[in-house]
Formats: structure tokens, sequence, C-alpha cells
């Protein structure tokens, strides 16, 4: 699925400096539902980029602050120094960490989720990317994955910790690319078609 935004987007990421190491990260950040995941996936098929998911070292308790220590230590540190991304995924299931991933990079890397914009990891950032996406459609999602009634439980929670990261951290304001999540969706439906 191509979409001119994505495309449009892949263009301008390709000539923006590195600025982590040898490697041009894309950060895709939004509030949970806006469409970050379905950007970055598409964005990594039309640069061939590999995608680091906040969502994967996230647990429910800890929020976005704990992950950006994390994206900080496990992904903006191996680059600087010339190295893989290296993490550990959170087992939502069993509360606890899991095993350990690490990603081959070459000279991109997708990061997407709440908490990659934030003040500290945007000197590493080749482009950040602000999907806006209102709420009533971002509200809609959740609801559709295949692991919705897992995630319920915790979406007030989730809510509070966005919405303090955001008022800390405001990434919207130092956003090189505000994408609308409800259009874009509707372009990669209507490219998919």
């Amino acid at each position: 699925m191509r979409s001119e935004t994505v495309t449009s987007l892949a263009q301008a990421a390709r000539l923006r400096p590195p600025l982590a190491g040898g490697v041009r990260v894309v950060a895709i950040e939004g509030r949970s539902g806006a469409g970050t995941t379905v950007l970055a996936d598409a964005l990594a098929a039309e640069t061939g980029w590999p995608v680091f998911h906040m969502d994967e070292v996230c647990s429910e308790r800890t929020g976005p602050a704990a992950s950006v220590e994390l994206l900080a230590l496990w992904v903006v540190m191996p680059l600087l120094n010339g190295a893989d991304p290296r993490w550990r995924r959170y087992d939502r299931k069993l509360g606890r960490p899991a095993e350990w991933h690490s990603i081959p990079v070459v000279d991109g890397l997708i990061v997407e989720g709440c908490g990659c914009g934030a003040a500290e990891i945007r000197p590493y950032l080749s482009t950040l990317v602000w999907v806006d996406t209102p709420d009533g459609v971002r509200h809609q999602c959740p609801d559709a994955q295949d692991d919705a009634a897992g995630h319920a439980p915790h979406r007030a929670t989730r809510a509070r910790q966005e919405e303090s990261f955001y008022a800390e951290h405001s990434p919207w304001e130092y956003a090189d690319v505000v994408v609308d999540g409800a259009a874009l969706r509707r372009s990669l439906r209507n490219a998919g078609e």
C-alpha cells in the first residue's frame, strides 16, 4: 500500500542528515490509536528501514516515561556507538520482561509510539513526525485490535500517562511533519483497493 504522504515522507527522510551515529532515525509520535503503527509500517515498506515499536518495551504500569529511558539506552546509545539496537520485549501477559531482540540497521530506523518524540531523544532524530488524529477516530482503533480485551483495563491509565507525557514534552511543537491520521488511513485504504 502506497500513498502520496508516505512517498513524500520517505523521500524527505532520506535527505535528512543522520544524527544517531550514521543512522537517520524517523520518530513517529502520536497518542494511542492515532495511527503511528500504520504509518510506520507503510514507511518501512517504502524505505526498507526496520521499525522499533515503543509498545514492545512499555508496561502499563510505567508508561511512556520509562520507555523513553529504554529507547535511549537500548536504541539511541548503540546507534551512536555504531552498534545495532538491542532491547528486551515486555510481556504484558506475564507482567515482566521477556526475550531479547535486535535490529540490524544500515542507514535508517523508524521508531513509533508514544514517547519517541521526548525532549531527550529529539537531538538524535533526523525527522520527527506527529500523527494528529481526532479523538473519535483514535478511540475506535484499539477496539478493532486482536488484543483489545487485554488492553481494555489499562486504557484509562494509559491515557493519563500519555497526557502527563505530552504536557511535559509537546512533541507536535517540534515536529518536522504533521500527518492527518484519519486522512492517512483513508489514503492507504484506497491505495490497497
